[in-house]
């Protein structure tokens, strides 16, 4: 960093002044106003913590600081200095020198950001080329260390990935490293650990602080992780409806909220351990009377590996033992939740429950076999067996109006047509918390919430036995989060639905869960009911986990985010690698933990 740069840190002003900020979107001649007299201060070396339910315009306001608004949005009034540049009036060059330079932005979705057509460490290495004049090795290497200061296995090898090559946590991760790598004065980062199970998050989180401690960052949070805003943020800011209802110390809020929105959003926040003594999840109606619930799901011996090719003839030479020999059984009325690490094979057993990935071991739904069935042989299977995605954009086509997106499903299997296809998705989307009037609509228009609960509304289209729900409310603020819960938890009380939750949210897994498997490395490393797993840990693996979970407590005295440091092993195996099998020992009704090898 510059002498001048850190000279500027150390002025007595803010970092980012917003004054009486106004957003607007032009719509069919008319104004739209999304975001309305907002003003903000954030200070060297603070983090002010925004939050607000999804389309509260929080991301909106911080996407004007960037001059990065879309297309049809403009700001209709205020102002925006970052030091003492006023960024309204910069024009497109002079605001392209700054972006990523003096301001870093770290996106909430990841695989939208990142260029398809470039390997992530040149993607990773570019800020440096064009800000810093680094050749293209020197920034290969910078590259490098920036992706293993964020935790990815295997950082040289995997900088040549794609980004389709890495998994959401490992995408999210890129983006971070990508957002440090200039030490900016100011990082934007829009909910930028969603998509981390809370080991890695622990990490991230620690390098932000580090990160301030030495240079005098100031760092905006948009967050919905009210566990999140406790450890890391100074101050707070609670948007609603575009205006800002809220404001003030982080202890504070918490402590004395006086906005009822405020009041409600940290109502709905799950609190780890909350469940202690209690045998079923919060919103279960399942009682012990009632008849032994029958088996949706069987899986026995499930193993996916993918190649890696190599030289000239494309030779395997590696491959990735993304899941090594599990085996489960669900039921009707059960929830499972899936957790672990990004990358650790939680999304590949739930696609390999659809048939999505190829796999060897034997997989039941419902009582059919699906290993090696044609698309064509798995379409009645899918009735039964529906799958809520990670990335709610990704598997929404922009091109369809978001009512005909939920109707899919129902023609495709001719359950729905005419007015009853109408009323049915009308019906869906009030179920999911959407109003009918935004049918006509395409996913681009809707938040990042709003996209997942339409993925949970398609989902729910074909009253499915089995739902693989991939970190399913991951993108949604505590409040819709609770709603989307509840519904699901409804859902399953009216008609045995059976779950299998995959998360890395371990509060939302403990008020969500019947039973529980940890998973690392492809494997489970421990696996029993949600008492079992969360009030008696037995793996140091699952120890970690909990452990990491932040506390939405600001009096608490902040971590030092010290968990799971050091090489984390690779599930990269050379060819004729064979894995040993793996050896559970059972401590007490069923509560099942790997030996440690």
């Amino acid at each position: 960093m510059s002498t001048e740069r850190k000279h500027a840190r150390t002025d007595r002003r803010p970092t980012l002044s917003v004054r009486g900020l106004s957003v607007a979107f032009s719509r069919h001649g008319g104004e739209n106003r999304v975001v309305d007299d907002v003003s903000l201060d954030v200070w060297p070396g603070e983090i002010v913590g925004v939050i607000g339910e999804s389309g509260s315009g929080k991301t909106l306001t911080a996407l004007s600081a960037l001059r990065m608004l879309p297309k049809r949005a403009q700001v209709v009034s205020g102002g925006i200095r970052l030091g003492d540049t006023e960024i309204l009036a910069l024009n497109e060059g002079e605001m392209r020198a700054l972006r990523g330079d003096r301001i870093a932005f770290i996106p909430q979705d990841a695989m939208q950001a990142l260029n398809p057509t470039m390997r992530i460490g040149r993607q990773v290495g570019e800020p440096l080329e064009l800000h810093r004049g680094f050749s293209l090795g020197r920034a290969k290497d910078a590259a490098i260390r920036l992706l293993e200061a964020v935790h990815i296995r295997d950082a040289g090898p995997r900088s040549r990935a794609f980004p389709h090559q890495f998994s959401g946590g490992m995408q999210q991760r890129a983006m971070i490293a990508m957002g440090l790598a200039l030490d900016p004065e100011l990082i934007i980062a829009d909910e930028p650990t969603t998509a981390l199970d809370v080991t890695v998050q622990a990490q991230i989180l620690s390098l932000i602080r580090k990160l301030q401690a030495e240079t005098g960052t100031a760092v905006i949070l948009i967050t919905h992780d009210m566990g999140v805003v406790a450890e890391m943020a100074d101050r707070v800011l609670v948007m609603k409806d575009g205006r800002a209802v809220e404001a003030g110390p982080v202890r504070n809020i918490f402590a004395m909220p006086k906005a009822p929105y405020t009041q409600a959003l940290l109502a709905a926040v799950p609190r780890l351990g909350e469940m202690t003594g209690t045998t079923m999840p919060k919103r279960s109606v399942r009682t012990s009377e009632q008849t032994a619930p029958k088996e949706v799901v069987e899986v026995d011996n499930l193993t996916v590996r993918f190649d890696i090719r190599s030289g000239f003839f494309g030779r395997v030479e590696r491959r990735v033992h993304a899941v090594e020999g599990i085996g489960f059984k669900m039921f009707a009325g059960e929830t499972l939740a899936l957790v672990g690490e990004s990358g650790c094979g939680k999304s590949t057993t739930g696609k390999a429950l659809l048939n999505l990935v190829p796999f060897t071991g034997d997989v039941r739904i419902a009582g059919t076999h699906t290993q090696g069935l044609r698309t064509d042989q798995m379409k009645p299977v899918r009735r039964d067996i529906q799958m809520i995605f990670q990335d709610p954009f990704a598997s929404l086509d922009p091109r369809m109006r978001v009512g005909d997106l939920v109707a899919e499903p129902l023609r495709i299997h001719g359950l729905a047509t005419g007015s009853e296809l109408t009323d049915r998705v009308a019906y869906l989307f009030k179920r999911v918390g959407l109003s009918a009037d935004l049918l006509e609509r395409y996913p681009h228009e809707f938040s990042g919430g709003q996209r997942q609960r339409i993925c949970i509304a398609r989902a729910l289209s074909l009253s499915p036995k089995i739902i693989v729900a991939d970190e399913s409310v991951s993108a949604l603020d505590v409040s819709i989060q609770a709603q989307v819960l509840d519904l699901l938890q409804d859902i399953q009380n009216e008609t045995g639905i059976a779950y299998l939750f995959i998360s890395h949210d371990m509060g939302v897994v403990e008020q969500i869960s019947h039973r529980v498997a940890v998973m690392y490395l492809g494997r489970f490393v421990e696996v029993g009911t949600r008492a079992q797993v969360f009030d008696n840990p037995q793996h140091p693996y699952t120890k970690a986990l909990i452990a990491a979970v932040p506390v939405p407590d600001p009096t608490r005295e902040k971590k030092p985010f010290s968990l799971l440091t050091g090489d984390i092993p690779s599930s990269v195996r050379p060819f004729s690698y064979e894995p040993p099998s793996a050896i559970y020992r059972d401590v007490g009704d069923g509560h099942l933990v790997a030996e440690l090898s």
